[in-house]
């Protein structure tokens, strides 16, 4: 492995803190990142990591050699997206992390032509509606949704979507319409279990407020679990409007409630707190971005 290489696979261990995790994330063997570290090592004749209680940590050197290297790596990047021209394609491979059903719905759909524009480019697209360590799974950039509580990391707000009350028009047709926030305790409503605020919405009316409890007998961990649930007719729901576009066009789905506001959902592009931005992250993110346009015109 030469220098350059040597030197991607060091900073990957100490942004993972394993030589295991770096390994799977790099496709190698773990001994082939040991022992390329150790080269590095041999070659800079410093130590540059020590094994402690708590798995590898980087000496003193190892993390000022850290931070110029990762540095280094990114300035490469940048050079060659610069030498090869604006409209060059992108190269290598990038790992983006999102939720299932919004990449299923809307960004799914548009990858192919994503990946057309950049043919030596590989996508790694990890879904999940579980937030996970962008670092130690390999993550360049994740899109989430809502309050970030980690402060630590690096975001970037991209988009907003109006979230309303959802039902089913089989269902509206079988049990009616609410007129009013406080209708809802005489109505089925399916709660998405990890939704960010908890069961207690506030309803904004003109200068009236109103919180509101959502109970309900149906639970569910996954928003692709509550749209499903909504169009099987189980209740009402509260979610982005974007998850139900095709069915709010075709009729199947309505919003009720619409003279209240319900707060808007927040999307974020999140890097890892320890990486540098690449080319390949910002490209994704600004094809992202298009697609979210491309849902409020």
């Amino acid at each position: 492995m030469d220098r350059m290489g040597a030197m991607i696979t060091f900073v990957r261990v100490v942004e993972t803190g394993s030589f295991s995790a770096a390994a799977r994330q790099l496709n190698l063997s773990q001994p082939a990142v040991s022992k390329s570290v150790a080269q590095l090592e041999s070659w800079l004749d410093v130590r540059l990591l020590v094994r402690t209680t708590r798995g590898l940590s980087p000496t003193e050197a190892g993390w000022a050699f850290f931070e110029r290297a990762k540095n280094s790596i990114h300035e490469a990047d940048e050079a060659e997206i610069a030498a090869r021209g604006s409209m060059a394609s992108l190269s290598g491979r990038l790992r983006v992390s999102a939720t299932v059903t919004f990449s299923r719905l809307h960004i799914l759909p548009q990858v192919p032509a994503f990946l057309a524009k950049h043919p030596g480019l590989s996508l790694d697209l990890v879904l999940g509606d579980n937030r996970i360590d962008l670092v130690e799974e390999g993550i360049d950039v994740a899109i989430q949704w809502g309050n970030l509580p980690d402060s630590s990391l690096v975001a970037r707000k991209i988009a907003q979507g109006r979230q309303s009350l959802l039902a089913s028009r089989d269902y509206l047709d079988r049990h009616g319409e609410p007129l009013h926030p406080d209708d809802l305790a005489n109505h089925d409503v399916v709660v998405y279990a990890q939704q960010i605020g908890g069961d207690v919405w506030t309803f904004r009316s003109q200068a009236e407020e109103l919180p509101v409890t959502l109970s309900g007998r149906l639970r569910v961990s996954a928003v692709e679990g509550v749209r499903s649930a909504v169009l099987a007719g189980a209740g009402l729901a509260i979610l982005p409007e974007w998850l139900f576009l095709p069915e709010l066009a075709s009729g199947a789905v309505k919003a009720v409630l619409t003279d209240w506001t319900l707060p808007c959902m927040d999307a974020w592009a999140v890097y890892p707190s320890r990486r540098l931005v690449n080319s390949k992250a910002k490209a994704f993110i600004s094809f992202v971005e298009g697609v979210f346009a491309s849902l409020d015109r």
